[in-house]
């Protein structure tokens, strides 16, 4: 790609088709984004993505999806290395920042960002720690582990509404059931446990959401997960964890996984509150 001209910058909204540029830009700052996120994303607020743009070249990026009338999430924060400090990313965020309006917004920054993002009126609730690597393969199958989508649709819903900010379920409809995500739950004596989700990523497959009522309950998706990771070739995985429920952490180190990442969850105001002792793994740092 050309270096942009030295025009004016202007800002609007992205098309799925170019949001794949986006995630290659993610891929090379060593996010590792998972290969096939975008329509998930688009389906949960289409109308939230943005590219700045050079005489029609794009140089920066961010979304900031709404969820409802109170809880917006921001990610994708970019800007294209050469063309850093010449104000494209600032620019940026004042414009796309404005589709959230008066709702609260959460983000999950990097370390180098975090000062910048609390000038701009962001408070940090949390760390998040990414955790990598090979989870054995259990020796005999996970006891009761099934396909998501055994079971009933409005539970999975409401499990996940325990969990996030805000209820979501255009996004979750299309994250279940993407091509490539892997979706399972745990039953036990016919109630659900909790839920989670592997798919394939530019690095180690990502695991995410991983809700679970307990440790063993998380402990048996994780591996469950794992075992499904493999059958598309992926040896490792990784698991974005939450230092809010500290049996997260325990869960990694029993399986073998090694903290590689790091990011603080942040918001500008109030949010719904969440099961913190479910959430083993956030579902994206994307969108939260």
């Amino acid at each position: 790609m050309t270096s942009a001209a030295p025009g004016p910058l202007s800002v609007s909204s992205a098309t799925p088709q170019e949001w794949a540029l986006v995630r290659s830009w993610a891929a090379e700052e060593g996010w590792n984004p998972g290969l096939s996120d975008i329509p998930a994303f688009f389906a949960q607020d289409p109308s939230g993505f943005f590219l700045g743009r050079v005489d029609g070249e794009p140089v920066s990026a961010i979304s900031v999806v709404t969820y409802d009338d109170d809880y917006a999430f921001l990610g994708f924060y970019l800007v294209r290395p050469e063309l850093r400090g010449l104000g494209h990313g600032l620019a940026t965020w004042r414009a796309a920042l404005a589709h959230a309006g008066g709702r609260s917004v959460g983000l999950d920054g990097v370390p180098s960002q975090q000062d910048n993002y609390r000038r701009s009126g962001f408070a940090t609730a949390y760390r998040t720690a990414r955790y990598a690597g090979e989870v054995p393969a259990p020796d005999r199958p996970v006891a009761g582990l099934v396909a998501a989508e055994r079971v009933d649709r409005a539970a999975l819903a409401a499990y996940d509404n325990l969990c996030h900010h805000a209820d979501r379920p255009r996004f979750l409809d299309t994250w279940l059931t993407t091509p490539g995500h892997r979706a399972l739950a745990r039953v036990v004596d016919g109630r659900m446990t909790g839920f989670g989700v592997v798919r394939p990523a530019e690095d180690e497959a990502r695991v995410g959401p991983l809700f679970a009522d307990t440790p063993a309950d998380a402990a048996a998706l994780l591996d469950g997960l794992a075992a499904e990771a493999r059958e598309f070739g992926a040896d490792r995985i990784a698991v974005d964890m939450p230092e809010a429920n500290p049996a997260a952490a325990r869960l990694a180190q029993e399986r073998g996984l090694e903290p590689t990442f790091e990011t603080a969850r942040m918001y500008t105001g109030p949010v719904r509150p969440v099961a913190r002792e479910r959430v083993f793994g956030v579902t994206t740092l994307e969108l939260g």
